[in-house]
């Protein structure tokens, strides 16, 4: 059965981001994750998980740049200093809130040469996977929708998987999310079965709109029953946008949770 766990950024915002844990335990969850929980302390996150025996799966380093914005460090060569520091900020975090994984940002283009972004992202890649291997702890690359994030620098399976067979470091793994290659590529079910190997996470969300399960195209009664089939054992991040409030919404998971 698919280990569902909440994304406490996008779900259950009806509370205060430290309420959210409490309030994904309340509904059922057993694991949750959080792109940013640097404007908590880590002790404060830590009692809410034991609170409510949650596991923290993963969180994400902070990628943006702090003059223009974008989320887009780890493909410039004069952020170069500032993603090592924001990679040790991640494993501080990713270490004590005992995470699976980090996913380790790529980001937009933007007017980064091609070549100066492939250099670096690869670069920075192989560094996280390093740091964040110290700590026990994987370095996710996730492809993202060129729609939603013109200009995505890794937007597809297979973008990803070469950037990590390129930087070669035995931490990198592919963060999977049906949502964003649903609207890139399609193929939804082969291309996890094929890649099952490099996958150590998977995101849901519905396309159109990017709500629940239910809401879109995608077939989740099919999906997550055949992740099982297949042999995936990890856990499948809810990083949606409910339609409504977060716990009338939840419905579509009653036979997951």
């Amino acid at each position: 059965m698919p280990k569902l766990e909440a994304n406490l950024q996008w779900m259950f915002n009806e509370y205060d981001l430290i309420d959210r844990y409490d309030a994904a335990a309340r509904a059922g969850f057993k694991g949750v994750e959080l792109q940013a929980p640097y404007s908590l302390e880590i002790d404060q996150i830590v009692e809410r998980l034991e609170r409510n025996s949650l596991k923290h799966v993963i969180i994400n380093s902070p990628v943006a740049d702090p003059d223009s914005g974008i989320n887009n460090i780890a493909l410039r060569a004069d952020r170069k200093d500032l993603y090592a520091e924001r990679t040790a900020q991640a494993v501080e975090y990713a270490a004590g809130l005992g995470c699976i994984g980090v996913n380790i940002g790529c980001g937009p283009i933007g007017d980064v040469d091609p070549d100066e972004a492939h250099e670096m992202f690869i670069y920075n890649i192989r560094h996280a996977a390093e740091e964040l291997e110290k700590v026990g702890v994987i370095a996710l690359v996730e492809p993202i929708n060129t729609r939603d994030q013109p200009g995505f620098f890794v937007n597809t399976s297979k973008g990803g998987l070469e950037a990590i067979a390129e930087a070669d470091h035995p931490n990198l793994a592919l963060l999977y999310d049906f949502y964003h290659m649903q609207i890139m590529e399609g193929e939804l079910s082969l291309t996890v079965k094929e890649n099952l190997s490099s996958i150590k996470h998977i995101q849901i969300a519905d396309n159109p709109g990017r709500h629940e399960p239910g809401t879109g195209e995608i077939n989740y009664n099919h999906i997550l029953p055949y992740l099982d089939e297949i042999g995936y054992d990890g856990w499948v991040g809810c990083e949606y946008g409910p339609s409504g409030n977060t716990e009338q919404t939840l419905g579509w998971a009653s036979a997951w949770l």
